[in-house]
């Protein structure tokens, strides 16, 4: 042990707990403060609400562009004059199937599409956003027991952990499960419209997102499928291989939950071909609905829309309409602040003689 004498121990020197001499560690970086004065501010406004009121022009009629028809079908009926919300709520095992009719006033231009909407459905709610394993989304195959917490209560079929839900989680377990029939009455004669299941979701989730495990883990007796579904997500589509299980895109794009609780899903596409090449002719078309998706538990609403598509997306006329709306205020705060400026801002005269007489 050194001793206090030791000439190592007397030449050593206390740290310092100053600074670095640098510009940054002193604050001598170089600053810049803007001063607002009429000069800059007024142009700026101006600016602004020059470039955004043709903006919102634009985007304004891009959007009426878009052909758009919605229809409810929350309270529709059945051949024998049931409602079928009513059927679905007596009971959630019962199938419905009902008609409802939407014209077309005027040709919809291909290409055209279906979507399913939904009112009062909260997809943004904290726990349900969370409910969800992304791992078995992607096809890792592990043992029920390493499910995420986050998928309770749907994780597993009893609290040992021993079968588990494939796909689990409140958002899966609740997928919307409704199914339309296209066809269109001309002459009173029925041509259905072939509609088309796939392309519907975005390819960064189908090729990233959403993977399927192997053959035979599908098969596996340790996995069933969520509690509110009728079959196994293995035969979601028995038709195409590519879109069945995690791949099946009605589950993709009913997985990217919605932001709002009023909201549409894209869920099909018009397959253009026959006399609906260029368009969807006006006239009356019937759509027939399998009722399967209950709404009366959460006092929601059920809707379909058919619709065109522009550079912009679907019908949204909020976007231009906020653009008007900024750049008019823009322009008005601009007229304003100017006459302001002219009856009540010192002149530069003034300014100069008041500061010669108060230095």
């Amino acid at each position: 042990m050194a001793s206090l004498t030791s000439p190592n121990v007397l030449d050593e020197k206390p740290k310092s707990r100053r600074p670095k001499d640098t510009k940054f560690k002193q604050q001598r970086l170089p600053a810049w403060q803007p001063i607002l004065t009429a000069g800059t501010v007024l142009p700026a406004f101006f600016a602004i609400g020059v470039s955004f009121i043709p903006l919102g022009v634009v985007l304004l009629l891009t959007s009426d562009h878009v052909k758009e028809v919605t229809a409810d079908y929350t309270n529709c009926q059945n051949e024998n004059n049931q409602t079928c919300l009513k059927v679905i709520a007596d009971d959630t095992l019962a199938s419905c199937t009902c008609k409802i009719s939407i014209n077309l006033t005027e040709p919809f231009k291909q290409p055209v599409y279906l979507y399913y909407g939904l009112t009062n459905f909260y997809q943004n709610h904290r726990r349900y956003v969370r409910s969800r394993d992304d791992k078995q989304l992607k096809g890792d195959e592990f043992s029920p027991n390493k499910l995420a917490e986050e998928c309770e209560p749907f994780r597993w079929t009893n609290t040992s952990g021993q079968v588990g839900y494939a796909p689990c989680g409140a958002i899966a377990n609740s997928l919307f499960n409704d199914s339309y029939k296209l066809e269109y009455n001309h002459n009173k004669n029925l041509t259905e419209i072939h509609l088309i299941k796939t392309g519907i979701a975005w390819k960064s989730d189908k090729n990233v997102k959403f993977s399927n495990p192997s053959p035979a883990f599908q098969k596996s007796p340790y996995y069933v499928h969520p509690p509110y579904w009728q079959k196994s997500v293995w035969q979601l589509d028995n038709v195409s291989v590519d879109d069945n299980g995690y791949h099946n895109e009605d589950l993709i794009v009913w997985m990217r939950t919605a932001a709002l609780p009023t909201f549409k899903k894209l869920h099909r596409r018009i397959n253009h071909t026959g006399i609906f090449k260029e368009n969807l002719p006006a006239g009356m078309y019937t759509i027939t609905i399998d009722y399967n998706y209950p709404v009366h538990s959460f006092g929601g609403t059920k809707r379909i829309v058919l619709t065109t598509m522009s550079w912009l997306g679907g019908k949204n006329p909020f976007l231009g309409i906020a653009y008007l709306v900024v750049g008019c205020i823009c322009i008005l705060l601009g007229i304003v602040l100017t006459v302001i400026h002219f009856k009540c801002g010192k002149r530069s005269q003034d300014m100069s003689v008041t500061g010669r007489t108060t230095y």
